[in-house]
């Protein structure tokens, strides 16, 4: 295929990986906002609502690497088609579960909605598979942003959704997952259609030669690859840690302000504005990651963390205070994990991004998951203040982690520039 058909078809496929994405966000916010507060009633209890962000994340943390391995044998839209048809499943059920007062079924549901997620983030790395002459950052937040409109929509159609909820007789707090029910619908057509031809089968056509010796995907050899390429290692450390900061926090959030008397529509409010900090200014980080490079946008997430948590943490008791927090808390997600994906891009072999990629969605959700469980605990110790501060601990990790980086390839540099032999 020419330049000129690839570029045709990379801007298509970011334009259809950024639809399925509009769509795929409406999921997002009613399973992040309404969550936490269905898991405290049916389990009758606010220390299991941090469970909602625990079992869907860790459903995606599980989902992510079938689904890779399901990408590299079938294509893209295979993966990312699965993924969303299984969210629909999830969605289904929770409908159900409340119907019944089943605690167990609504973290299965959960669990099921997290394919939906590992789909999402899945889709960031399809906007890199075919080899066009230009840096991956700017494609790769185009689709992230893409989510702002769904997921921003999302926890404001609470109104709507109960009212549809109430005209279909359904439970209190279920009715927005009717709108995404069908949202996933139009999503799973959306990545089945419009993903031809499959771009990481294109890619793999224009690499012939990885062909030939391609790779048995497994765990071991995705870990075996890190080991030989630290960067990679570096970039799924951040994206992890920086997750985990901030599904602890923002787990717990709907219920910190619902016990303080906000209403339910303010808790969409201030989610709303927490995801339109994950999900809306990704290009801008993008287009910073390409201009001063991954790791320094990634310091720039955590230092923007640093602000968020002690906002919240130390404002707690102020409505308003709380909201500027959560806004800073997904623009410091935004920032570690567009710049954290393009760092994996470009530092892992063809043969096997795929496989990496599929592990370090499977650890940055295991390590929201842990977030998620143990927020509950913490708040119940500490308050929601004690959370923000225990949160501050992953972004110090990645920081340390950071400099002693940038030390090595310092020293790596030097060594080479006198012809010494290198000593970390």
């Amino acid at each position: 295929m020419s330049i000129s058909g690839l570029d045709f078809l990379q801007k298509r496929t970011v334009r259809t990986l950024a639809l399925g994405q509009i769509l795929s966000g409406f999921g997002l916010g009613s399973t992040l906002s309404i969550g936490a507060l269905l898991a405290a009633d049916l389990s009758g209890t606010v220390a299991w609502s941090g469970a909602a962000a625990t079992f869907s994340t860790l459903g995606t943390a599980i989902w992510a690497i079938p689904l890779s391995r399901l990408a590299f044998a079938k294509g893209r839209r295979f993966s990312l088609g699965l993924g969303a048809a299984l969210a629909i499943t999830g969605a289904t059920l929770i409908i159900t579960a409340a119907s019944l007062k089943l605690f167990p079924l609504l973290l299965v549901a959960l669990f099921f909605m997290g394919a939906g997620s590992a789909a999402s983030l899945q889709a960031r790395f399809a906007a890199t598979d075919i080899p066009v002459d230009k840096k991956v950052g700017k494609d790769l937040s185009l689709v992230v942003w893409a989510t702002t409109i769904g997921a921003v929509t999302g926890p404001n159609l609470f109104g709507p959704g109960e009212a549809v909820g109430q005209w279909l007789g359904l439970p209190e707090l279920t009715g927005p997952f009717v709108f995404t029910i069908i949202a996933q619908m139009l999503a799973t057509t959306v990545f089945w259609f419009g993903l031809r031809p499959d771009p990481l089968l294109v890619a793999r056509q224009i690499d012939a030669q990885n062909v030939k010796v391609r790779k048995k995907l497994s765990i071991a050899s995705a870990f075996s690859t890190l080991a030989k390429f630290p960067v990679a290692g570096y970039a799924i450390v951040s994206i992890a840690l920086s997750h985990m900061t901030m599904v602890a926090v923002m787990s717990m959030t709907p219920v910190h302000v619902t016990s303080h008397g906000g209403s339910l529509v303010f808790v969409g409010f201030v989610i709303s504005l927490h995801i339109l900090g994950m999900y809306a200014f990704a290009p801008l980080f993008g287009i910073l990651s390409d201009k001063i490079g991954p790791m320094g946008t990634i310091l720039t997430g955590q230092g923007i963390f640093v602000a968020a948590l002690l906002i919240a943490g130390l404002g707690s008791e102020q409505e308003h205070l709380v909201t500027i927090g959560l806004f800073l808390l997904g623009l410091g997600w935004s920032a570690a994990t567009v710049a954290g994906s393009a760092l994996l891009v470009v530092s892992v072999p063809t043969d096997q991004k795929t496989n990496v990629q599929g592990l370090s969605d499977s650890i940055q959700n295991l390590a929201g998951a842990t977030g998620g469980a143990v927020a509950g605990s913490i708040v119940a110790l500490s308050l929601f203040t004690g959370l923000n501060m225990a949160a501050l601990v992953p972004v110090a990790i990645v920081m340390a982690f950071s400099v002693f980086l940038r030390t090595s390839k310092t020293k790596s540099a030097r060594a080479e520039a006198n012809n010494l032999p290198l000593d970390i």
